[in-house]
């Protein structure tokens, strides 16, 4: 089973995927998709969904994982967030793919064990969970790679 984890972004929208074999992780790896160079929203859209689409191609994943939106002191920045979310969660049931979601809140503690932890925290779990230290991916890569170790914990508990 391949899983993939989203984390949401109108600039940069982060991958993760997680090849399971039952409750073991086989293969792992993580990347982004880069829009901010797009000199509109419309545009930077209209590529991140070429983008997630190229994704879903070559992986195939069974299932995704995308984090849920959180409450946010700009209420512009919410409604752009909101946007790529549509075109993400649109590409993904175009597949048919069962999506899954999860708050940062709920990441953060199922894969380092405190809900309020920060980004380097984060990062630094899944460096050590899946081997990755020195890469030189952006935070968004990691944060993606571990909503996807979220849902995988899951159901690995529940089998």
């Amino acid at each position: 089973m391949i899983l993939i984890g989203i984390d949401p972004g109108s600039r940069v929208c982060g991958y993760g995927l997680i090849q399971a074999q039952g409750k073991v992780i086989t293969a792992a790896g993580c990347d982004v998709i880069d829009v901010s160079p797009q000199p509109d929203l419309p545009k930077r859209l209209t590529h991140l969904f070429a983008g997630i689409e190229a994704v879903l191609d070559e992986y195939k994943p069974d299932l995704a994982v995308v984090e849920s939106m959180f409450y946010h002191k700009n209420v512009k920045s919410v409604f752009t967030l909101g946007q790529a979310r549509g075109v993400i969660l649109l590409a993904l049931a175009r597949r048919g793919i069962p999506i899954y979601e999860y708050s940062p809140r709920e990441i953060k503690k199922a894969v380092v064990g405190n809900g309020g932890a920060s980004k380097k925290q984060v990062r630094f779990m899944i460096e050590q969970l899946f081997k990755l230290k020195g890469s030189d991916k952006p935070d968004d890569a990691y944060d993606a790679l571990a909503i996807a170790m979220c849902h995988f914990n899951r159901i690995k508990l529940a089998v």
